[in-house]
């Protein structure tokens, strides 16, 4: 059963009906359940795995059922797949470094089943920096912002930990000042910051209090040089180009925008089975082109699926990759032979 109704165009990509709230049918009884564990409801996070349920139901040819659950987060909902309560768990590059370094959420955690690998990654958040346009002359690279008073976003969340990641790979200090993003304007406008940390979804969308930010001030972006992105690169940190035309309502002084990616994820434990994860894996690349009717989010991932999975899997080399998608990645000779296949 589906505990939500998927938007219009989903279910035209998935062509199937919604399930509503009532008991499974008896033929369901003999289908694999795969409960997929997801953000909160009405985050993206949530939305994209309903797309995907759709997808994976109709590629199984009614031999799976697939239930999206709802967890207050990424953090949650991992804990959720590695304790058995779900089979798929949301999670994003930086959640995974997180989970296997025992950070923040994870600190002193066992996990009831076993530890997420390296399955499946949607889709792209980028991180970038701006400044006011005002100061702009002042920064020439990202150098420029190390030790600076700056906004990388809320403490904890996903773009201010991957500016966290690379401040380190780059060797810079990382001075964050916790404000209300509501604030950002002003704080940009009254120097109580030199600079904030933007990101899109996707190459595309800005987060909400950003497009307040741009409505009340005039902003420009702040590219990482040649040399940073270099090492960046050589760190698994490549950035991403990002049209500003598409991601901003004005002229933000730059012809491409440079953003460093989150790649977010729906991974599964290294116990399910392998011809599954490879069906999975399968079933969404070839529907890739189909995917963007249903959401623009998936364009990067129509764009270049099997760079998509090899960044997810770059920004993190030591971790484990499912079976699964290393058969996939094989076939497409996409596999390095430096990275690990998990054991069940």
């Amino acid at each position: 059963m589906r505990f939500s109704t998927v938007s219009k165009l989903a279910l035209t990509v998935a062509g199937c009906s919604v399930a509503m709230l009532a008991p499974a049918p008896a033929d369901a009884q003999d289908r694999q359940s795969i409960r997929w564990a997801t953000s909160n409801t009405g985050s993206y996070g949530y939305m994209i795995g309903n797309v995907m349920g759709n997808i994976l139901e109709e590629a199984m040819d009614g031999q799976v059922v697939v239930t999206i659950n709802p967890y207050p987060n990424t953090t949650a909902a991992m804990k959720a797949a590695m304790d058995g309560e779900a089979e798929v768990g949301y999670t994003a590059d930086v959640g995974m470094r997180g989970l296997y370094d025992g950070g923040t959420g994870f600190e002193g955690y066992q996990p009831g089943m076993g530890l997420l690998v390296h399955t499946w990654y949607a889709y792209p958040m980028e991180s970038f920096m701006a400044v006011s346009t005002d100061i702009a002359d002042q920064f020439e690279c990202w150098s420029s912002f190390s030790g600076e008073p700056v906004f990388y976003t809320t403490a904890g969340f996903m773009n201010w930990h991957n500016f966290r990641r690379i401040h380190d790979a780059l060797g810079y200090e990382f001075n964050h000042v916790e404000i209300d993003p509501s604030t950002q304007a002003d704080a940009l406008a009254g120097g109580s910051i030199r600079g904030a940390t933007a990101y899109t979804t996707a190459g595309r969308s800005l987060a909400s209090y950003w497009r307040e930010t741009e409505l009340r001030a005039d902003v420009t972006v702040i590219n990482p040089c040649e040399d940073e992105i270099a090492t960046l690169t050589e760190a698994g940190l490549a950035p991403l180009e990002i049209d500003p035309t598409i991601a901003f309502s004005q002229d933000v002084g730059v012809d491409v925008v440079y953003g460093v990616p989150i790649y977010f994820a729906y991974n599964v434990r290294p116990d399910m089975d392998e011809e599954l994860v490879y069906t999975m894996i399968s079933a969404f690349y070839d529907a890739r082109e189909r995917l963007v009717d249903a959401d623009p989010g998936f364009t990067p991932l129509a764009n270049d699926f099997i760079g998509t999975q090899v960044g997810g899997i770059g920004a993190n080399p030591d971790i484990p990759v499912h079976p699964g998608l290393a058969r996939f990645l094989k076939e497409h000779d996409a596999w390095n032979d430096a990275w690990t296949i998990a054991e069940n």
